[in-house]
């Protein structure tokens, strides 16, 4: 496997995840020939990342409606090929945190074998005033924790 820039020693990152949600890919998820569209997996990592935060507690009704968070940064490496009707894991870990934003990292399993790593970065804000606000340390906790 070629080096990824984000990851420094593979095994050890890769044994650093915990959760995860199931998919199956869909037939809409995939090109003419059956894999899955490159598109497609910042959909999964978006399901994933959303039950990440609900699941570690940060993200709540409340503050839905006056803070918010929105992703700045996302990539994908694609090591292996998806198919329609893959099984698959998508695993959420936090990377890094820091006063504003935090890093978020995703494997992608089928059976035991990674077919995608990525990573992106989320800035929590402030909707109504349009600006990055500071991360609570009851929040920072949360992230870290997990």
């Amino acid at each position: 496997m070629s080096r990824i820039s984000y990851i420094e020693d593979f095994l050890t990152w890769e044994k650093e995840f915990s959760f995860y949600i199931p998919v199956s890919v869909r037939f809409s998820e995939t090109d003419m020939y059956g894999h899955v569209n490159n598109v497609s997996p910042f959909i999964y990592f978006e399901e994933a990342r959303i039950a990440y935060l609900h699941h570690i507690g940060f993200l709540s009704k409340d503050m839905r409606q006056k803070d918010g968070i929105i992703v700045v940064d996302l990539q994908c490496n694609y090591l292996k090929e998806l198919y329609f009707g893959d099984d698959i894991r998508v695993y959420v870990k936090t990377a890094s945190v820091g006063n504003t934003s935090f890093d978020i990292h995703y494997k992608v399993v089928r059976q035991e074998e990674v077919i995608l790593t990525a990573r992106g970065r989320l800035v929590y804000m402030d909707t109504e005033k349009k600006e990055p606000q500071k991360l609570t340390e009851a929040l920072k906790q949360k992230l870290i924790e997990t």
